[in-house]
């Protein structure tokens, strides 16, 4: 169990020292809480620090599980299995993402501030978030990257569940976690300290 984000961010550094070799690296901390543990990284590689705003898509009255994900320039991943499972129409899909699609629009404006979108060209990115349930979200982030043709795309996150460890390799060139716990239920189970990160602490730590 890790104490919070900062203790698991140092952890999952010195862990990375193993594969990170070179300079020519960006970190992308997935919104919010993904920033905090981003930040450790980049700080001690030196890297380059970018928030990427992704946002989970969620079948009716679960706001909390993640079906599918939203992310930069519409990027959209829907996992085809919970479509099925909880018998999501095209109708329900296409509102959700149009709402949440204006939601990640208005984040990046405020987290940006006046600073240019990052390029993600022929870079080395390590994506960052605080753990991984289904994997809805990460898989949105990668798409998102291939399209920006990222040159690596390397998943670093604290704890994954077991199962979406083993169906998301194939969406990263690498996939890096502390803990892969087959007893899963929600990703604060795993910190000791578990806030939720509000906007103006991922903008100071952005340094906007």
């Amino acid at each position: 169990m890790f104490r919070d984000r900062i203790d698991a961010g140092r952890l999952l550094a010195l862990k990375l020292r193993k594969v990170v070799n070179g300079k020519d690296f960006v970190v992308a901390g997935i919104t919010r809480g993904g920033v905090v543990i981003a930040k450790k990284i980049a700080d001690y590689f030196k890297f380059p620090l970018f928030p990427l705003v992704v946002k989970k898509l969620s079948p009716p009255n679960n706001s909390e599980f993640a079906i599918g994900a939203i992310g930069p320039k519409k990027t959209v991943y829907w996992d085809k299995d919970y479509v099925r499972r909880f018998k999501i129409s095209r109708k329900y899909r296409e509102g959700a993402v149009k709402n949440k699609s204006k939601e990640v629009e208005r984040l990046e404006k405020l987290l940006r501030s006046e600073k240019k979108s990052p390029d993600f060209k022929n870079k080395k990115v390590i994506v960052v978030d605080d753990g991984v349930a289904t994997g809805a979200t990460v898989i949105c982030a990668s798409k998102f990257l291939k399209k920006e043709k990222a040159e690596l795309i390397i998943l670093a996150t604290p704890v994954i569940a077991q199962d979406s460890f083993s169906y998301i390799k194939k969406y990263f060139d690498m996939v890096i976690a502390l803990k892969k716990s087959r007893d899963f239920s929600s990703v604060g189970q795993f910190y000791v300290n578990f806030g939720q990160v509000e906007n103006k602490e991922v903008i100071k730590i952005l340094g906007n």
